[in-house]
């Protein structure tokens, strides 16, 4: 059975190491894990003003949500918390009220950052609003990844062994906590 990990990154950046970091996990993940994009950079600000009448982008945006088994969160830190951009994509996915897609989704936060604490506090925040969106979110083990120069291609590979495996081992930990969240087809 094939488990499918949409991914969000936190960043719309065109040179983002969160985009390098997401597309390793791409690279990384077994055969029968499927990793795809969940774009976030064509939402327009959130109001509710446009609840009534949903943006083409923020319902499929939502759709990708619901189709995937489990999503995983690449975030930057950004002035010690996550990016708006992130912030207004989770505002998207929860609306409008009653309709928010990440209610019982598994979900996994990670991030990377130049620093030595490899985007914490941002993904602490974002585990917070994750909490408030009952999100079943993964506790163990945490990815903060410092970020040095060449750790990622532009295309995912992983140039640091012990950086590749904790990387398998932190995805095989998310699609585990997936699996237990998995609905069993009917019939």
């Amino acid at each position: 059975m094939t488990t499918t990990i949409g991914y969000i990154v936190g960043s719309i950046s065109s040179t983002s190491i969160n985009r390098r970091l997401a597309k390793a996990f791409e690279r990384l993940a077994p055969a029968d894990v499927v990793l795809t994009e969940i774009p976030i950079g064509d939402l327009p600000h959130y109001s509710p003003d446009l609840d009534a009448d949903f943006p083409q982008a923020a319902k499929e945006f939502k759709t990708a949500i619901e189709q995937a088994d489990g999503v995983l969160i690449v975030t930057p830190e950004y002035s010690r918390s996550i990016p708006g951009v992130l912030k207004n994509a989770l505002d998207w996915a929860v609306r409008p009220y009653g309709e928010g897609v990440f209610n019982g989704k598994p979900t996994a936060v990670t991030g990377t950052s130049p620093g030595g604490t490899g985007a914490a506090l941002a993904q602490q925040h974002l585990k917070t609003i994750l909490s408030h969106l009952n999100a079943p979110t993964l506790g163990q083990p945490e990815g903060f990844i410092q970020s040095t120069p060449d750790l990622f291609t532009e295309d995912g590979e992983v140039t640091d062994p012990q950086t590749a495996a904790f990387l398998r081992g932190y995805l095989d930990a998310f699609v585990a906590l997936v699996e237990r969240y998995r609905v069993p087809a009917a019939g």
